[in-house]
C-alpha cells in the first residue's frame, strides 16, 4: 500500500485527569472519569514517506515502538519519517502515552487513507484500559466524562463533552524529582488498594452529574471547583497508601494548599501525578498567582505553568 499523502501533521493536546468515580466497580462499572483537554502542552508530529523508519525528536523511543506495533497490526509499510516537534512529558499525569499512540495512529491512518476511527486506533494500541479521558480529548477536546468499563467495553464510552469557558485558567505545579506510577507499577498499585466504598461512588456520581456538569454549563467556577476538589480528596485518600499521600509530591501539595488559601478552586493531582492543578476564573488572576508562586516556592525541583482549556479535537492536516 502506497501513501495517499506526502505529509501528515498531527497535534494532540495534553489533558488533566480530574479523578475517577468508581474504583471498584461496586455499581457495575469500573472507573468512569472526568478530565479536560489543555492548550499549550501537546504532542506535535509530522509523518512523511521515506526508505526506512526514522523517528527524531522528543519521545522518539516511545514513538518507534508505537509505529512498529501499528504498522504490523495494520499491515502497512513502516518506511516512514516521523519528526516530533514536541511531545507531552512522560509519566507526570498529562496523558503522554495515549496522545502519542493516538497521534501516530491518526497520522498513519491519514497517510495511508485507512478510514479508521479514533476508537479503532485506541483499541489497536491498547489505550483506555481504565480511563477514556485521553481518547475523549483527542476526539473532541473540552471537558469530557467517560462511562468507565462494563463487561463488554472495548474503550470507555464518552458520556459528556462540554466547552470550558475561554477565560478559565488552570495553574499546573510540576515536581521534577519524580514520576507518577505507570506500567506494571500502576497495575500492581491497583491490586493493592482496598475496595472503593459503594456509597462513596454513589456520592461522587451524583456530585458529578448534578453539580459539576450543571455548574460548568452555567459557568459557575466556584461550584464546579468545589466538586472537583471533593472528588480529588476522595480518590486521593484512596490512592494514598500506594502514592505516599493525597498528593505524590509534598512540595506540590504545599503549593496547592497555598493556592487554595488564595481562592483557587478545583484543587487536585492529575492521574498519578506528581503534577498538581487548580483553576481560577481569569488570565489576570492566574498571572498574579503565578508571580506570587514563583517568589514564594523557590525549590529548584518545582515549576509552574498557566494553561487554558483546549475546546477542539486533535488537529490532523494532510498535504
Amino acid at each position: 500500500m502506497k501513501p495517499h499523502y506526502e505529509k501528515v501533521t498531527v497535534i494532540a493536546p495534553a489533558r488533566l485527569h480530574m479523578g475517577f468515580v468508581d474504583l471498584s466497580g461496586a455499581l457495575g462499572r469500573h472507573f468512569g472519569s472526568i478530565g479536560v483537554s489543555l492548550n499549550d502542552i501537546q504532542t506535535h508530529l509530522t509523518l512523511t514517506s521515506t526508505d526506512r523508519l526514522n523517528v527524531i525528536g522528543p519521545g522518539s523511543e516511545r514513538a518507534v515502538k508505537a509505529t512498529q506495533q501499528l504498522c504490523q497490526l495494520l499491515n502497512i509499510s513502516d518506511q516512514i519519517q516521523i519528526s516530533l516537534i514536541s511531545a507531552i512529558p512522560e509519566h507526570i499525569g498529562l496523558g503522554s502515552g495515549t496522545q502519542m499512540s493516538l497521534a501516530i495512529g491518526a497520522g498513519l491512518n491519514a497517510l495511508y487513507d485507512l478510514g479508521l476511527s479514533v476508537r479503532e486506533i485506541a483499541a489497536l494500541t491498547d489505550r483506555g484500559a481504565r480511563s477514556g479521558i485521553g481518547i475523549g480529548v483527542f476526539e473532541q477536546g473540552g471537558l469530557v466524562v467517560d462511562g468507565g468499563r462494563g463487561p463488554d467495553t472495548q474503550t470507555p464510552p464518552l458520556l459528556s463533552q462540554m466547552l470550558v469557558p475561554e477565560n478559565w485558567r488552570f495553574i499546573l505545579a510540576f515536581d521534577s524529582r519524580g514520576q507518577g506510577l505507570h506500567g506494571e507499577q500502576e497495575v500492581s498499585a491497583f491490586k493493592q488498594l482496598p475496595p472503593f466504598p459503594r456509597a462513596e461512588a454513589e456520592r461522587l456520581a451524583y456530585l458529578l452529574l448534578m453539580q459539576a456538569l450543571p455548574a460548568l454549563a452555567e459557568h459557575n467556577l466556584p461550584l464546579f471547583g468545589e466538586v472537583i476538589t471533593q472528588l480529588q480528596v476522595s480518590v486521593g485518600q484512596h490512592f494514598a497508601p500506594v502514592q505516599g499521600g493525597v498528593f505524590a509530591s509534598s512540595k506540590v501539595a504545599a503549593a496547592m494548599a497555598w493556592l487554595q488559601q488564595q481562592g483557587a478552586v478545583a484543587i487536585g493531582q492529575t492521574s498519578w501525578g506528581p503534577t498538581g492543578f487548580c483553576a481560577v476564573d481569569s488570565p489576570e488572576r492566574a498571572a498574579a498567582l503565578l508571580q506570587d508562586l514563583t517568589a514564594r516556592f523557590t525549590s529548584e525541583h518545582l515549576s509552574f505553568k498557566v494553561v487554558s482549556a483546549c475546546n477542539q479535537s486533535a488537529q490532523i492536516s494532510c498535504l
